[in-house]
């Protein structure tokens, strides 16, 4: 993130959650904003536009390209429900895309079973 953190270290945050995203606790129903929802800036040609400091700041991440909403919030240092109503108000906005994550088709395996087990077993060798 840029130099301006919500939070401190020795004191804890600066700026309450629901004062960022004006009380709400969830984005819009437009919006389905899944921990791996890829989160892609659409180019307004405004550079930074008129969005209070919260949302300007995200928008700055999410421009460094496309990612996932989970890397977002932890590079933002703000809890995952505070991104999520601030993406959806840029989404609301027209400047940024919200896609929902690859889903398979309904009876198909979700992973390769191998692949799961080489995952933990190289998890467990950290």
């Amino acid at each position: 993130m840029t130099d301006e953190h919500w939070y401190e270290d020795e004191t804890g945050p600066m700026v309450r959650p629901y004062t960022v995203t004006g009380g709400r606790t969830r984005p819009s129903d437009r919006h389905v904003i899944d921990l791996m929802s890829r989160v892609t800036v659409l180019d307004t040609g405004d550079g930074r536009p008129g969005v209070d400091h919260a949302a300007a700041a995200l928008l700055d991440l999410a421009r460094r390209g496309p990612r996932p909403v989970v890397e977002l919030a932890a590079d933002a240092d703000l809890p995952l429900t505070v991104v999520r109503v601030l993406l959806g108000d840029l989404a609301e906005a027209g400047l940024l895309s919200i896609e929902e994550p690859y889903r398979p088709p309904d009876g198909a395996p979700a992973a390769d079973p191998d692949l799961l087990r080489e995952i933990v077993e190289r998890l467990r060798d950290l």
